[in-house]
């Protein structure tokens, strides 16, 4: 994580609490992640009705995302880092204690709006903030910055896995990670600096128009949709990868968990080498590369006659699906002045894949199978694939 020389100390501290920032809320998903089965058994669920349950958490991020422009122009982006982070915790713990002490679908699947609502809106505002540090130090920083979330992914992940083959109580173990997160959001806010470019609006409204119109940028919406593609592709792992691999191919829960680990360790290495990759083939070699891989890894969880097979395709799906998500950020924030609005937007347009991933995919996999169910991320990482140029960076466009 080395930086110019000379960089101002007070923009390397910024750096590192965005980083932690970044790993902190992939460690939280994961938890969540890592129980999915947990929570199935103890509600004994259908496939239809997990589905149906997960659908809490995407419109929770819908709801965030369509406020998160506005909410951060009014509170800043390291205010509603802070404040979202703990209602994230919040939910998380909820999850948590509901599933233990008193197991009801609804209940669950409010307490997973908060949590999706509250976690949309802290990707938003890492994003921008991310983005910010990035220019100011004058270093690629943004694969990086997904790589710490994956990390973070990654082990929580290995902890989920791990409270689940020791049995530690749903309750105990969700709470413990929302109080983490909550100490973590005053600490590291501390050295977090305005994200935000001066406003050239002289007033409110033009600063809603502006705000607004990145929905009529033809590019912007293209970069949504690269990153709706990739998004469907690595939430569906999220979903429901470590479920498939446990009805699919006869893994125990914590085996199911263990390969949602793979997943996301496959995920982190590919954006830890992201930036020297980007920096010498370009977003759109990059972006075409790892589509493919990303297809290719999903036929082999598909079809695969082992599980030692599928496992090999769970490693390519996770290469495949690790610079979709940042790659896209990093061109929606091409421009500063109109990032926050861009990054929401493409964000927004990405999250719909939370929206109708989850139940898609949990209707189909009723019918044919989660496996089977799967072509159909296929089809979006085809569409990631042709908008790609979309992203080409500003000084290549001819």
């Amino acid at each position: 994580m080395s930086a110019p020389a000379g960089t101002d100390p007070a923009l390397l501290r910024w750096r590192n609490a965005v980083l932690a920032i970044f790993a902190a809320s992939g460690f939280a998903f994961a938890n969540w992640a890592a129980r999915v089965p947990n929570v199935r058994d103890i509600l004994g669920a259908s496939t239809r009705e997990m589905g149906i349950l997960i659908l809490g958490i995407a419109i929770g991020a819908i709801l965030g995302l369509v406020a998160s422009s506005h909410v951060i122009a009014h509170f800043g982006a390291t205010a509603s880092i802070r404040g979202f982070l703990v209602a994230t915790a919040g939910g998380l713990a909820a999850v948590g204690l509901i599933a233990e002490v008193a197991p009801g679908f609804w209940l669950l699947f409010a307490a997973l709006v908060v949590l999706g609502a509250g976690n949309s809106i802290v990707d938003v505002a890492m994003n921008l903030s991310g983005a910010a540090n990035e220019r100011r130090i004058g270093k690629t920083l943004m694969p990086l910055f997904h790589a710490l979330f994956s990390l973070g992914t990654m082990l929580g992940a290995g902890f989920g896995a791990l409270t689940e083959q020791v049995g530690v109580p749903i309750g105990a173990h969700l709470g413990l990670v929302g109080l983490t997160l909550v100490v973590l959001a005053f600490y590291a806010c501390r050295h977090l600096r305005p994200a935000e470019e001066p406003a050239s609006e002289e007033d409110g409204k033009a600063g809603w128009r502006t705000r607004l119109a990145a929905w009529t940028d033809v590019r912007v919406l293209l970069i949504g949709l690269i990153v709706l593609g990739m998004a469907f592709t690595e939430g569906t792992a999220n979903d429901w990868l470590s479920l498939s691999m446990v009805d699919g191919y006869g893994l125990s829960n914590p085996g199911g968990a263990t390969v949602f680990a793979v997943f996301v360790t496959a995920m982190t290495a590919g954006r830890l080498c992201g930036g020297a990759v980007l920096d010498r083939f370009g977003r759109i070699p990059v972006l075409a590369g790892t589509a493919l891989l990303a297809f290719a890894g999903l036929l082999l969880v598909i079809i695969g006659p082992t599980a030692p097979v599928a496992i090999a395709g769970v490693v390519l799906w996770g290469l495949g699906a690790s610079l979709g998500f940042p790659v896209g950020m990093s061109a929606a924030a091409d421009d500063p002045v109109k990032a926050t609005a861009n990054v929401a937007a493409v964000a927004t347009i990405g999250y719909v894949a939370f929206l109708i991933g989850p139940p898609l995919i949990g209707l189909l996999g009723e019918e044919v199978g989660l496996r089977n169910a799967f072509f159909v991320v296929l089809v979006l990482v085809a569409v990631a694939l042709l908008c790609s140029p979309a992203a080409r960076e500003p000084k290549r466009r001819s």
